[in-house]
């Protein structure tokens, strides 16, 4: 089971989600509040495992509605994927990932590990 750890970070607050393992395995952005923060955990929680797939490193693009993952390649060549809510906003991102085939395996720990993920905060 995953857990999401929600720190106090210079400007704000922000959320990790980790896989059962303990690896990261996606990242928020900065939040101004703790409130808001945890409603974009609530917003993972929810958004991740109906979202549907998009993969930019494929020519032409087959682009879905959101929710979804986007998959696409950063410019160190890097594979990376970013959720994106119902409206739009990115809720949450991965590292780099040296092969797509890792990328893939990274969306679908994000899909299996929110579901009844706890949280832990960590200030």
């Amino acid at each position: 089971m995953g857990k999401f750890i929600v720190k106090k970070a210079s400007t704000g607050y922000m959320f990790n989600l980790l896989a059962s393992n303990g690896e990261i395995i996606a990242t928020s952005e900065i939040y101004s509040s703790e409130a808001s923060c945890l409603k974009g955990v609530e917003s993972v929680s929810k958004n991740a495992p109906i979202a549907n797939f998009e993969d930019h490193t494929e020519d032409p693009i087959k682009t879905t509605v959101n929710p979804k993952f986007e998959m696409y390649k950063d410019k160190a060549g890097e594979f990376r994927f970013r959720l994106k809510a119902r409206n739009g906003e990115i809720i949450a991102v991965s590292e780099g990932y040296k092969a797509k085939a890792g990328c893939l395996n990274g969306i679908d720990s994000v899909r299996r590990n929110v579901v009844e993920a706890e949280i832990e905060k960590s200030y």
